[in-house]
């Protein structure tokens, strides 16, 4: 005989992923090593942010062990610059 009846199971989860709709209200700031604001951002998600984004998604994978971004690469100064001048929105 067979019924339907519901199961908890163990299972090892290793990764968090998020795809946040931003819109146009993305915001960033940067601090220095004294911990001051030196520079800050509004508008689109910069071209430089992970994933296919078309500027108003936040799409990031977050290792649950470690709480580290597993698809973060390192910006260019020049993508920092760029997007404070507000020449990077896509």
């Amino acid at each position: 005989m067979q019924i339907n009846q519901k199961k908890t199971v163990q299972v090892d989860v290793t990764l968090l992923k998020l795809h946040v709709k931003v819109r146009d209200s993305f915001a960033a700031g940067l601090v220095d090593a004294q911990g001051d604001e030196v520079g800050s951002y509004e508008g689109y998600v910069p071209g430089f942010f992970p994933g296919d984004h078309y500027g108003d998604y936040l799409i990031l994978d977050i290792d649950l062990e470690t709480g580290q971004i597993k698809n973060w690469k390192k910006p260019a100064a020049t993508d920092i610059e760029k997007m404070l001048a507000g020449e990077d929105e896509d």
